[in-house]
């Protein structure tokens, strides 16, 4: 300790307090005695027990812990876990309480009960927030990121390019051009990735883009029935939509409903993620399924390698994505009546 406190120029007492997450600290040299801890590999007593003794244990927070998007993660993540002898510790977290949690402490309260490695799905997080966990030598890989992670971290997605393409090639086939999107927050880079792909669908079929078909907002049914509400109030309503998510899909089931249209006859839709509801609503959904089972095993199994100091063959994994057609979309009313 007075090794460390010589290093970032403070006294014992100061590296002591930081060590044991006191906040009557200054933020300037918190992060000095953490630079000197992490130079000098310092472990506490309490990390040394943890890593000699008992499972290796992985922090997995979830945005959003309710959908069924991340109840597939997390069985995946569970699964695989199960196999390796890993316990997981699992939190939910809203983006807003995410963006002012005290990342100092929490990745200090994962290095005292010995948890090895972090797991964050669909969340946004600063390149200063990453450092905290960096500092202590805590792997985190992002499933799904809201924003990419910078040089240094890991993330797991999915073919979120071409599931747009293909969802948007099979509206296009079946004769509709009038097809609008509904997608996630303006910066996800899931959702901008199965924007384009929607976008060069059209481009390829000589189509031109229609901003007011464009919406934006969140991955749940609210904006789903928000944006389906204010496309079918334009002149020239869409005869097709394809949502983002499936929960948004279910928004734009419900809203069409309300406007008393029928899905597919005078609305189809597809919607992204193949979660369980697809089977369940009325019609069944077309959707482009996400393998999320499988992407929540790859950042279990990423974030082990990490742990045990392997490269990993690339910082962004991303696992292929199938469209699954089934009653929710058909051809437009006037290309199906003659």
């Amino acid at each position: 300790m007075a090794t460390v406190a010589a290093l970032a120029g403070v006294s014992a007492p100061t590296v002591s307090k930081v060590i044991n997450g006191r906040d009557d600290v200054a933020e300037s040299t918190r992060v000095r005695v953490q630079a000197a801890l992490t130079e000098l590999g310092y472990e506490s007593p309490m990390q040394r027990r943890a890593r000699s003794t008992g499972p290796t244990m992985v922090d997995l927070v979830i945005d959003g812990m309710a959908t069924q998007y991340s109840m597939e993660i997390l069985t995946g993540i569970l699964d695989y876990a199960s196999n390796e002898g890993v316990d997981v510790v699992v939190g939910s977290v809203t983006p807003a309480k995410l963006q002012t949690a005290n990342h100092e402490e929490w990745a200090q309260r994962m290095v005292e009960s010995g948890r090895k490695g972090l797991i964050l799905v669909t969340s946004e997080m600063t390149t200063r927030q990453l450092d905290s966990f960096a500092q202590r030598n805590i792997p985190v890989v992002v499933i799904d990121p809201l924003n990419p992670p910078r040089q240094g971290f890991s993330s797991v997605g999915a073919t979120n390019w071409a599931g747009g393409k293909e969802a948007t090639e099979h509206l296009l086939s079946l004769g509709h051009t009038r097809i609008a999107f509904l997608g996630g927050p303006s910066a996800a880079e899931c959702s901008v990735a199965r924007l384009h792909g929607y976008l060069a669908a059209l481009m390829g079929h000589g189509i031109t883009q229609r901003p007011e078909y464009i919406l934006t907002g969140a991955f749940n049914k609210t904006f789903g029935a928000e944006g389906t509400r204010q496309l079918l109030a334009l002149e020239e309503p869409p005869t097709a939509i394809f949502a983002a998510s499936d929960s948004t899909a279910l928004g734009v089931l419900e809203e069409a409903r309300e406007h008393g249209l029928r899905v597919p006859i005078d609305l189809s839709l597809v919607g992204f993620d193949g979660t369980p509801l697809t089977e369940q609503t009325l019609p069944r959904l077309t959707s482009v399924a996400q393998p999320l089972q499988d992407m929540g095993r790859a950042a279990l199994r990423a974030v082990l390698r990490l742990v045990k100091g392997e490269e990993l063959d690339s910082s962004h994994m991303e696992l292929a994505t199938e469209l699954v057609i089934r009653d929710s979309t058909a051809p437009p009313r006037q290309v199906s009546t003659g």
